[in-house]
């Protein structure tokens, strides 16, 4: 037979029994369905990541401090070595690959508005904050270096807290509200920012100066953190290494000695974010692979069926002249084609699931490549599961056959 004659022939004995061919690759469409889904998922959740982690800030190295145990004693003492006014100067002053520094000053208070008051995160920040964040102003302003220095009681706001405090976020500028027991005048409203990486609201917020929320709020010299904003993300490693040797003088740490702070760059988040999502989807990948091999073992039952029952027409094509050959290529392509057709139904199923996940807001992201690879995986299954029903077909004696009832 030529491939043409192959193929139909094929195609007209699975579509003789056509709900017993579907039902043999179910196994595999969803096992295919199931390996593109679980890796759009996966895919889509890492690039959510990214797109969350670039929002919040272009170029960007956020420093921490780091707590430190030492013992005396019986007793581990636990020192936290927060940021100071000066390790700030300091790298303003000296560092050579920056745009923007600010420190950060991080609490929770109770703000109180007009229509409502909500427990939100507070920060004091300086006017650079807003740059190396990539933080646009929807409404007003931000504060200014004058601010700052006389230590203003001015704010401002997130969208959702303006909106909480007051009804919606145009009515509440120019508005007064409390933080704890302090009045601050609200001067600007910003853009919105959406969901965090953990899925927070970024927008539930307030921004006061550095210095205000130092003295007036916390009644405290120390930072929390510092954000610095690089010129260029080819820059990212020489400026981490520069960051870190000039907190390290500011800081009196020699060389060889633990530093007490992290230097972290939007690569290490991403990574760092990311590392526990690709682990999740190639278990979750895994086990959806595990139905392509029960789908595999379904079509090499179901073609060992088909041999006992087709083993007289089998002996009537070896009588008429058929080889071995033929009888083992004819199994094995129907097998193939059995194959073929659950996974061609699978990444449609992938498809279509993908769609309904996308509408319902939950991030997905289809790689051709992988639609490739289980194309080519499920045409395996159908070789290497058919191959052995084929090759019983084909060692059948004519005169066995034809005698077979």
């Amino acid at each position: 037979m030529n491939v043409l004659q192959l193929l139909h022939t094929c195609i007209r004995s699975i579509l003789r029994n056509r709900m017993r061919s579907l039902l043999t690759s179910l196994g595999v469409i969803i096992g295919v369905g199931s390996v593109i889904i679980m890796v759009a998922l996966g895919e889509g959740s890492q690039q959510a990541i990214e797109e969350r982690i670039t929002a919040m800030g272009t170029n960007l190295l956020q420093i921490t401090y780091r707590r430190q145990s030492a013992r005396s004693g019986q007793q581990v003492l636990i020192r936290a070595s927060s940021f100071s006014k000066n390790d700030i100067e300091k790298l303003k002053n000296e560092s050579s690959y920056a745009t923007a520094i600010s420190g950060v000053v991080q609490s929770n208070a109770n703000v109180i508005g007009a229509d409502g008051n909500v427990q939100v995160s507070v920060q004091g920040v300086e006017p650079d904050f807003f740059i190396a964040r990539n933080w646009n102003i929807g409404e007003g302003d931000i504060f200014d270096e004058y601010d700052l220095q006389t230590r203003s009681r001015v704010a401002v706001l997130g969208t959702t807290t303006a909106k909480t405090l007051y009804g919606n976020s145009s009515a509440a500028l120019g508005q007064q509200m409390r933080i704890g027991n302090v009045y601050f005048n609200i001067i600007g409203i910003l853009e919105s920012k959406g969901a965090g990486m953990a899925g927070n609201d970024q927008d539930e917020i307030v921004f006061v100066p550095l210095d205000t929320a130092m003295t007036r709020l916390n009644n405290s010299r120390n930072i929390n953190m510092i954000v610095i904003s690089v010129i260029s993300k080819d820059y990212m490693s020489a400026a981490q290494k520069e960051t870190e040797l000039i907190l390290r003088e500011s800081r009196n740490i020699p060389d060889g000695v633990n530093a007490d702070f992290n230097v972290m760059n939007q690569a290490d988040m991403i990574e760092m974010a990311s590392a526990t999502s690709k682990t999740l989807t190639t278990l979750l990948a895994a086990i959806a692979g595990v139905s392509l091999l029960v789908g595999g073992i379904g079509i090499m039952n179901i073609m060992l069926v088909s041999v006992t029952e087709r083993t007289r027409e089998i002996g009537i094509r070896m009588a008429v002249g058929g080889r071995k050959r033929d009888i083992l290529l004819q199994f094995l392509t129907e097998s193939v084609i059995l194959s073929l057709m659950g996974g061609l139904l699978g990444i449609g199923m992938a498809f279509l699931v993908c769609h309904i996940m996308s509408v319902m807001g939950i991030a997905t992201a289809i790689n051709p490549l992988i639609i490739a690879i289980s194309t080519i995986f499920a045409a395996l299954v159908g070789v290497i599961f058919g191959y052995y029903p084929a090759l019983k077909a084909a060692r059948l004696y004519p005169i066995d056959a034809l005698r077979y009832e």
